[in-house]
């Protein structure tokens, strides 16, 4: 059975291969839009799941897939990805010296395109506590390319380490696919599976 990342993202690729070896990477093309109403747990939660059931949907057998998305929630609202440098810079000073959370979610589903025989989500939640900023460090930040595609403008992983202060909760998670909870829904889905032999 092909396991799929619902994804092309580089950083969530390099984590899934710690825990499995073989699968393949098909993002979605879902639009990634808050909807009236919805809380920043609600929204992240929607997107994993809708990522892997439409990557499922273009399955010709049964397959596994994976999605995942991850947001930045600053005291209730979502911070994604910046559209431009003033953007950019405009969250990461609400972000200086202050907590904020990392939502990351999981979904993990098996089905083709005939439907869907299982799916289950999962979210995490990290605590981070940023020192402060200043307007030069991070103008030098965003010089770099490295926030420009990335929930709330940083990578943990990447030159953004030097702001962090504290964190609280999964790494791998605030990076963008914890790999605890993923590789717990996995197993599940697995087991339910094997009295399956088609879709």
């Amino acid at each position: 059975m092909e396991l799929v990342l619902a994804s092309d993202s580089p950083r969530r690729r390099q984590l899934l291969s710690q825990l499995r070896t073989q699968f393949s990477c098909k993002p979605s093309a879902i639009e990634e839009q808050q909807q009236a109403g919805e809380t920043a747990s609600d929204y992240v939660q929607r997107l994993a799941l809708d990522k892997a059931t439409a990557v499922a949907k273009q399955q010709a057998e049964l397959s596994i897939i994976i999605g995942s998305d991850t947001l930045i929630d600053f005291n209730g609202s979502v911070l994604e990805k910046p559209i431009d440098k003033e953007h950019f810079l405009s969250m990461l000073m609400r972000l200086s010296g202050r907590q904020h959370k990392v939502r990351t979610s999981v979904a993990v589903v098996a089905g083709c395109v005939d439907g869907l025989l299982q799916q289950t989500v999962t979210e995490v939640v990290t605590e981070i506590d940023f020192g402060d900023i200043s307007l030069a460090d991070a103008e030098t930040y965003w010089a770099t390319g490295e926030p420009a595609d990335k929930a709330g403008g940083y990578a943990i992983q990447g030159g953004a380490a030097r702001f962090v202060k504290a964190i609280n909760g999964s790494y791998t998670g605030v990076v963008g696919l914890p790999l605890y909870e993923t590789q717990q829904l996995l197993t599940r889905v697995e087991n339910e599976l094997r009295s399956h032999d088609g879709c």
